[in-house]
């Protein structure tokens, strides 16, 4: 299940990056994040930052648990 998880986060952290890259210096998003919903351009970083997060809590999850 955490393996899963891993997945999940780097893809919205990878749907995040490119979707604020994409529209910040090519004026389209990348990714497939912007066919789901339509998001502002801080909407994008949220994204890629909910993905870190949530990749950090389950680093630390794992180390506590042995």
């Amino acid at each position: 299940m955490r393996g899963f998880i891993n997945v999940v986060a780097v893809i919205a952290v990878i749907q995040g990056l490119g979707g604020f890259i994409g529209r910040m210096w090519f004026d389209r998003e990348w990714g497939f994040l912007h066919r789901l919903v339509e998001l502002p351009l801080p909407g994008y970083l949220g994204v890629a930052l909910a993905g870190v997060v949530v990749l950090v809590w389950a680093d630390v999850s794992k180390k506590h648990q042995g």
